[in-house]
């Protein structure tokens, strides 16, 4: 199945076009006609199937025949993730952590980062590829970067984790997470959190935790996180 994205679809349409560039896709590439069936989600949870009525390269004509919500997730995951000095290991994070199901991403500035400025339209186009290309009707929410002690400050529920790599007392995040429980994890940049940031968070409520033995990078140790709270969930 072939998927694509619409964020202003909704009920309410019974007819639309698609995009100059989708409408090429559609026809040239994929070879559609009209009477031919399409897919496309609003990145909300639904799926809509369509019908081709006119096959235009550049307005391609479509008339929604169906829809069908997705059933919730009992559980949201947001990773808060400090971005790499190297744009393509944190664009590979977000492409295969949508993959495995994250719900929301904040990008978070430390005091050991050494990225602090993100081409936000550019990860949004990450998310939405990663999205379609895994057939899942929900778009990860991605949120503007703040930083480590802006976030630290706000009021969040469910479960709490910061993954780090100092000395201290912490158990595998495995041992730590829940079934349907809202978890919330921070990963910090490649040089880890300083001393004073994983003080903070305790004290704001976060439980440290480990992802086993091994060192693992920043964007590994997140993946492991999104697939650990998967596994936990499914």
């Amino acid at each position: 199945m072939q998927l694509f994205y619409n964020p202003s679809l909704d009920n309410s349409f019974k007819q639309f076009f698609f995009s100059t560039e989708e409408s090429k896709h559609i026809v040239k590439v994929l070879r559609k006609k009209e009477g031919d069936l399409l897919h496309i989600t609003d990145g909300r949870g639904i799926l809509f199937e369509a019908e081709i009525l006119v096959a235009d390269l550049r307005k391609c004509k479509a008339q929604i025949v169906s829809e069908k919500k997705s059933v919730p997730k009992r559980y949201c995951l947001h990773m808060v993730v400090a971005p790499t000095k190297m744009n393509e290991r944190f664009e590979w994070f977000l492409e295969k952590a949508t993959e495995i199901g994250v719900d929301e991403i904040t990008p978070v500035i430390c005091h050991r980062s050494e990225r602090k400025v993100l081409k936000m339209e550019r990860m949004e186009r990450v998310l939405q590829s990663a999205m379609k290309q895994s057939l899942q009707t929900n778009l990860p929410r991605l949120n503007q970067p703040i930083t480590f002690t802006k976030f630290i400050q706000e009021h969040i529920q469910g479960l709490k984790f910061i993954a780090h790599c100092d000395e201290g007392e912490k158990m595998e995040l495995k041992r730590r997470v829940a079934a349907d429980k809202d978890v919330t994890i921070l990963i910090g940049p490649e040089g880890d959190f300083s001393k004073e940031e994983i003080h903070m968070a305790m004290d704001n409520g976060f439980v440290p935790v480990s992802m086993g033995n091994n060192r693992l990078r920043t964007e590994t140790a997140a993946i492991v996180a999104c697939t650990t709270v998967a596994i936990i969930n499914n």
